[in-house]
Order: structure tokens, then sequence, then C-alpha cells
């Protein structure tokens, strides 16, 4: 498995310019190949939106709704790899333009979002979507049009498109990781599933009871329920959850529903300290809004957390914070989501070319040594070869690293026996 190659020094230009040091004469600090830019004619063939200085792509989150408290993030981050993308000269000698469209939390919303990005903008690519199920309304249009669409949110697997690159991680890289690890560590063999009440919830608990009941000897799932997204009410499943003293609360429930669950899992004098949770669907920006003090003690397993302690972390996290405020929180999404403008650049400058087909097909094994999370590499499956971390919630709202492995995880969006 490949290991990750930037525990060494960080090169100071690279660093300086993810502080946004763009005040220094950056011609000084390009190759003339950077600043040279080609024929248009050359580079985009297919009608895309590329003039001989821009280049227009399209970000598409809910900024409204229900998965506003989650997605918002993912906005402010690929905005922020844009402007740092276009302080250092843009893509192909051009500067990105963008077009935001709202998904509105609602799927339908994003599929006519989509296609007006791709058939009317015509972007060269669009940063978006946050549940899978905007994803799949969306897919059938990306793959219509012929678009390319960079998806930031972990999620279920059991998909592969050439028309979408998947920055966030698949199912084996986080469900099945954080299964064996919890079992493994705190000998837990009774789990309590929940979750939201759509595809990736559902699926990534089958694919959970799945590998609980078949690989985990004498462990079994105790309860199962999920929840309209949306749902505030969440007594009556923390009194089962009372009476049938689960190991673990497997917890998949997103947006803002976390924020009633987890202050109600509280006043009924649920103690996280002492009962183990682990989720996989909340990040530091959940947290925000949920509090601290209600979700200490729970477990994450996630492949990136805000304190992280490597250069490109801090670097990303100081200019986040100039961005958008010091109060701003980054979780493991909106870190994904900033992935997404840095690695369509270098594939964009790998394949020479805007067009479509050209990136789809330049895409494996395009790296990205600068990646908050540590070294980042499309698979030929257009997913990322990433590492699994679990971290521990602390009160001030931030997570503890307390696992991470040594090495990469290779993508598997569809592992065998899961299916």
């Amino acid at each position: 498995m490949p290991k990750d190659p930037t525990s060494g020094p960080v090169d100071q230009t690279r660093r300086r310019l993810l502080m946004g040091a763009a005040a220094l004469p950056l011609a000084g600090l390009l190759p003339k190949s950077v600043l040279a830019a080609p024929a248009t004619a050359a580079v985009n063939t297919t009608g895309l939106a590329v003039t001989d200085t821009e280049v227009t792509v399209g970000i598409l989150h809910s900024v409204t709704g229900t998965m506003a408290i989650s997605e918002t993030g993912s906005v402010q981050a690929e905005k922020l790899a844009i402007e740092q993308i276009n302080a250092m000269g843009g893509v192909l000698g051009r500067k990105i333009k963008f077009i935001q469209e709202d998904g509105a939390s609602d799927w339908p919303t994003f599929a006519e979002k989509a296609k007006k990005l791709l058939v009317n903008d015509k972007c060269a690519s669009v940063f978006g979507c946050w549940t899978s199920a905007s994803r799949k309304a969306v897919l059938p249009v990306f793959e219509q049009y012929n678009g390319m669409l960079y998806y930031p949110t972990f999620y279920e697997g059991l998909e592969q498109s050439k028309n979408v690159i998947y920055t966030g991680q698949e199912a084996t890289q986080q469900i099945i990781a954080g299964l064996d690890w919890v079992n493994k560590t705190k000998n837990a063999k009774t789990f309590y599933l929940l979750g939201s009440d759509y595809i990736w919830p559902r699926t990534s608990n089958k694919i959970a009871r799945k590998h609980i009941e078949k690989y985990l000897k004498g462990c079994k799932v105790v309860g199962e329920e999920y929840f309209p997204l949306g749902h505030t009410q969440f007594n009556s499943v923390i009194n089962k959850i009372k009476l049938t003293k689960p190991d673990v609360i497997y917890a998949i429930i997103v947006g803002g529903s976390n924020v009633a669950f987890y202050k109600q899992l509280k006043a009924a004098g649920i103690d996280l300290s002492k009962q183990t949770l682990l989720t996989i669907s909340v990040t530091e920006d959940e947290i925000d809004g949920i509090g601290g003090e209600n979700i200490a003690g729970a477990f994450a397993c996630m492949k990136y957390f805000q304190s992280l302690d490597n250069a490109n972390n801090k670097a990303f996290v100081a200019a986040f914070k100039k961005m958008w405020g010091d109060k701003t929180v980054i979780g493991d999404v909106t870190q994904a989501a900033y992935l997404g403008p840095w690695l369509w650049k270098a594939t964009v400058e790998k394949a020479g070319s805007f067009d479509i087909d050209k990136v789809a097909a330049a895409s494996p094994d395009v790296e990205f040594k600068g990646a908050p999370e540590g070294y980042v590499k499309i698979h030929p499956n257009h997913h990322l070869w990433s590492k699994t971390r679990v971290g521990k919630a602390k009160l001030d709202g931030q997570f503890e690293l307390i696992y991470e492995t040594a090495d990469l995880v290779e993508p598997d969006p569809f592992p065998k026996g899961y299916q």
C-alpha cells in the first residue's frame, strides 16, 4: 500500500501560497510553462465555458434547508481552493470563475441545477452534492450531458462512474474499518444502528449489519431505526437504547437532526464517556450546531479532523479561518471538498485539456501532496487512496486523534460479500 510521502518538510513556497501570500510577485514564483496559456482551441474542443482568460466551473450544494449545516463548509472550502489556485495563475493559464447554485436540501432541485450548470452554463467541472440522495439525483444528468462532478462526502460505495471523482471515503475505508476498530479496542459485541431515512444511511447500515453479523465473531445488532431528514423527536428510540443497553450506538444521522439527537441523548442521562457511540456522519461542522458539551466522548471514524498535526493542515486551517473567520470550523467533508478544485487542476494540466473525456482518462494516479489530510492519489476507480482515522469528540468541539492507519487504504467501492 502507498505510504504517506508528506511526513518530511513541506516546500516553503507552497506553504506561503496556501497561506494566501498573494502579495509576492507571482510571476517570479511560477515556471514559464504555467504562465503561458495554451490556445483555447487546443484545450477546449467540446464547447465548454473556456475563454482565453477564464474557465467556468459550478458549485452545487445546499445552503438552505436541513443540510445547510453540513454543506456550507464545502462551499467555503471550494471557494478557498479556487481563490488560491487563481493566485497561483489558475488552470492552464486561465483564472477560474464559478457559478454557484443552491440544491436547497431537495434532490429534484439538485438535478435541475446540475442540468443548468452543464447545459446552459457549460461548466468545465462541478464541485458539489453532500447526501447520496443528491448524488444519485444528479448522476444521470452528469452521465447524459458528459459533465464531471467532484463529490466530497464519505458514502456507501457500490458506485463508480467515469463522470465522478469521489474525494470522500467509501465503505471499506470508513464503515468496515471503524467497526473493526470499535470491536477490537472496546470489545464491542452488541450494536444499535441509527440513521436518517435515505439511501446512504440505509445502505451503510446494511453493510454494517452484514459485517457485524458475518465477520465480527459473537457480535449482533440489537436494534435498527431510521428517521426522516429534519426529524427532531428522538426520545422514543433513546428509551429503547436505554432498555437494550448496546455496547455501541452506531449513529448515521445527518444534517440538523443531529442537534436534537445529541441534546436529547444527554438530557436522557446517557453519558458518552461511559456509553460508546461511534458515528460516521458527525464532523466539526455539525458539532458547531450540536455543542461540544452534548457530544463529548463520542467517537467518529473519518479520514480528516481539523486537529491533524501536519504542516499542510496547519496552513490550510490558517487560510480557511483568514477567509471565513476565526470561529469557523472544518470537518471531514469540508476538507474533501477543498481537494476537488486542486485535483481537477492537476488532472486538467496532466491532460493538457479541459475536455471531459480527456480529464476522465487522465484522472488515475493524479496526486495532491498538499492535501490537508496528507498525501492523496486518485485510484483508477475514481476514488482516493486515503488513511482511516478515529477521533474522540472533546468539549471544545474538536476531535482528539486516537487512531490512524500507518498507510493509505486502497479504495474498494464494490467489496465482495457486502453487496
